[in-house]
């Protein structure tokens, strides 16, 4: 097969050779893509962290500041690595922002590395997990995380090996890998693919199962008792759910359970399961998915092929209708339950990637990054 590869790039290399403006078409291209680029800002802790390529990098880097300090690196990929193969694919941070958890692919391998980090001092904690696949993590406090992985292929390359049953851990920090609490999955409870996530008060571990690409099962556990059962929210497979935040004891959830286009509700807790459902924003029109910032719930919906967001208190009562420069496509409006501001993208065919910094007691945007592009957008 390589020899093959070899061959056939020759031949289509000694035509493309050939075209006169070809070097004029990669020099403007080179031109236009060689600006800076960055990720909507995210809060962990005592920084503000973002995500930035100079413009041609491989791999985009991560920064953080604090409110007034200056940027510095605390993660970049491109040095992962001599080769440039390594990529940071994931990074989650306790509530306080002290640890992170980040995971690496090697050569593309699905298959990856998680590596704890002290973030105040950049320490590598010695924690590393290793053959983690198709995962992220989730803290819960700063004693350890949720993560989930299969048993690596015992015959047969590991990239290409049979992995069937996904198993959800529990990793305490300080123990070995071998001691990793199994939490559910596996084959007692065969399941294609499984996650586990704790809310960001930390009282329930909300896990996720599904067998194909579309279809969920939901259940929590109580993190408060460690005697605690695991409790079905929905079974089967014939719809999506996910919890999107939980409040004084109350789970909001969203989901397409006799709602094609999405919804969202809220649930006891205590009686979570479909019979006791209560809308907080019906079935509309268009598609809906949902996102949350400070005790708001943010309503995105796609119309007319163009992104329309609508700000809503926890008891669904709207508050306000965002503005954006035109029609395009928004996307973000994340944060943590205490922040009362946040950040979000906008683009189209002639609004150049930008962030906004969001106000939810106002409902105003103001500017924060508009890339540098050597094109003109004032049409």
């Amino acid at each position: 097969t390589k020899e093959w590869v070899i061959r056939e790039n020759a031949v289509t290399n000694k035509y493309l050779d050939q075209i006169p403006f070809r070097q004029a078409i990669k020099n403007r291209l080179t031109e236009l893509w060689n600006y800076e680029k960055y990720s909507a800002p995210f809060k962990e802790g005592d920084y503000t962290y973002f995500y930035k390529n100079d413009g041609l990098q491989n791999q985009s880097v991560l920064y953080r500041e604090k409110e007034t300090g200056s940027p510095e690196i605390f993660l970049d990929p491109n040095t992962f690595s001599a080769d440039g193969t390594t990529s940071l694919a994931d990074i989650s941070f306790t509530k306080d922002g002290s640890l992170a958890a980040y995971q690496i692919s090697e050569g593309g391998s699905d298959w990856r590395k998680v590596i704890i980090i002290e973030t105040k001092t950049k320490k590598i904690l010695d924690d590393t997990l290793r053959d983690v696949k198709f995962s992220g993590t989730s803290w819960h406090n700063n004693d350890g995380f949720y993560y989930s992985s299969y048993e690596k292929p015992k015959e047969g390359s590991s990239l290409s090996g049979k992995t069937q049953f996904h198993k959800l851990y529990y990793h305490k920090l300080g123990t070995p890998q071998s001691d990793d609490q199994l939490i559910f999955g596996g084959e007692q409870v065969p399941r294609r693919y499984i996650s586990g996530y704790v809310t960001e008060d930390q009282n329930f571990l909300v896990i996720s199962a599904a067998n194909a690409t579309y279809g969920n099962e939901l259940y929590i556990k109580n993190l408060h008792d460690s005697k605690a059962a695991i409790v079905p929210i929905v079974t089967g497979f014939e719809s999506e759910q996910q919890i999107m935040t939980s409040l004084n004891g109350k789970l909001f959830i969203e989901t397409n359970m006799h709602a094609p286009n999405r919804k969202l509700i809220v649930v006891d807790s205590k009686n979570p399961t479909p019979q006791n459902w209560k809308d907080v924003i019906p079935e509309g029109k268009f598609p809906l998915s949902i996102s949350t910032i400070g005790k708001k719930i943010f309503a995105h919906y796609i119309k007319d092929a163009t992104s329309e967001v609508i700000q809503y208190s926890l008891d669904g009562k709207k508050e306000f209708t965002i503005a954006f420069p035109g029609l395009g496509t928004a996307s973000g409006f994340s944060g943590k339950e205490n922040e009362q501001v946040g950040y979000y993208s906008f683009t189209s065919y002639v609004y150049p990637p930008t962030i906004f910094k969001y106000d939810i007691n106002t409902g105003k945007s103001i500017l924060y990054k508009k890339p540098n592009i050597k094109i003109n957008t004032d049409l």
